[in-house]
């Protein structure tokens, strides 16, 4: 008998290095097809229509992946339509903004829209390739009816020129609302709504009535909304340079205030609340918008907030403007537009402000108001 026979090692007497691997390989691969044997036992006891219909699931997946990538070509075919044309105009200079003394970027890399810092004929060419329809909502509510036909008048004017805009209307009073002469491309509809004994409760019913209609209507007919004050002129040109995702105005009369003097709602109970240490700037409720999926998380966001606060018994200081402001503070907007795009002459002609596009229409709020 070999030295080595009947220690540990008696395996190199009876087999050599050769016999051991061949046999580690096989112990190596048996253990394996048994491993896979039971993980995939459902698959190979399948019935043949088992089988079948698991084949003919996949080839269902793989014709909904080739729908999908059809569907993403075709989005990206579009995409590469949009070619401009020669252009002529000053080259950007890197060097030299063309402002120097307004903010025009948030820290969020929103850009902020001021007269000269945007070229208008390059925008434009890029929406009309687009082929965009841009709705303008506004609510002309009892006596605030008298404000449409300056609305109108000065928005065919200035607003969205050479686009194609829906003007929807809500109003207790259809039959009020004044016949305008329109561009080819444009409409007014005209959406009746109940009216309220309270001038606030009509105010915060706006939410609700923007986010009802945005699913049921607005989805299927505009690529925007612009939301505004219908007691208000246009004075200048407002176009798609407003136009982005999410998009909010500074309120004319805060644009230069520290956060500790906006009006935020401050009592906590209300869901419209902002802490005094948060908020970057205050927006103005009567100017808002942005794609119509992004404005309707918005209003579905600010009408559950109000419906909360009325079922609570509160009403928040400046109605759906404080809940916008809560929205904005928790949903950065993705543009922010200038005092440029809602001012008030009584507030003077500060020397930034070198447009002043849409302006409050003098009126007496105690004669318009719950009339």
């Amino acid at each position: 008998m070999h030295k080595d026979q009947g220690k540990t090692g008696a395996v190199k007497g009876y087999f050599t290095k050769r016999h051991v691997y061949v046999m580690g390989c096989t112990t190596l691969l048996c253990f394996s097809v048994g491993y896979f044997w039971n993980t995939s036992n459902d698959t190979w006891l399948d019935t043949p229509t088992q089988v079948s219909n698991a084949m003919s699931n996949n080839t269902q997946d793989l014709d909904e992946f080739h729908k999908i990538k059809l569907l993403s070509n075709h989005i990206l075919e579009d995409l590469l339509q949009i070619e401009l044309p020669r252009m002529i105009y000053t080259k950007p200079q890197i060097l030299k903004p063309s402002r120097c003394d307004v903010l025009m970027m948030t820290p969020w890399f929103a850009p902020i829209v001021w007269e000269g810092t945007y070229n208008a004929e390059i925008l434009n060419e890029q929406f009309r390739q687009r082929n965009v329809t841009v709705g303008l909502t506004v609510f002309a509510i009892k006596k605030y009816v008298v404000f449409l036909k300056k609305f109108l008048e000065t928005a065919e004017t200035y607003f969205m020129v050479g686009h194609r805009v829906n003007y929807y209307i809500f109003t207790d009073r259809p039959e009020e609302v004044p016949k305008v002469e329109l561009k080819e491309g444009r409409n007014v509809v005209v959406l009746k709504v109940q009216n309220y004994p309270r001038w606030q409760e009509i105010s915060m019913r706006r939410m609700e009535m923007i986010n009802y209609f945005s699913q049921q209507r607005f989805i299927n007919e505009v690529s925007y909304l612009v939301c505004v004050d219908v007691d208000m002129r246009f004075n200048d040109q407002v176009g798609v340079e407003i136009l982005s995702n999410l998009f909010g105005t500074l309120h004319p009369g805060f644009y230069p205030a520290e956060r500790q003097s906006f009006t935020y709602e401050r009592r906590p109970a209300s869901q419209a609340y902002v802490p005094r240490d948060e908020g970057d700037f205050y927006y103005a409720g009567g100017f808002f918008g942005g794609t119509v999926m992004e404005v309707y998380k918005l209003t579905k966001k600010c009408h559950e907030a109000i419906m909360v606060d009325k079922a609570n018994g509160i009403e928040a200081i400046w109605q759906e403007e404080s809940h916008l402001n809560k929205y904005f503070v928790y949903h950065k907007p993705t543009k922010i537009l200038s005092p440029e795009y809602l001012w008030d002459d009584n507030l003077g002609r500060p020397e930034i402000l070198k447009k002043r596009r849409f302006l409050a229409v003098p009126k007496n709020h105690a004669a318009i108001r719950n009339k």
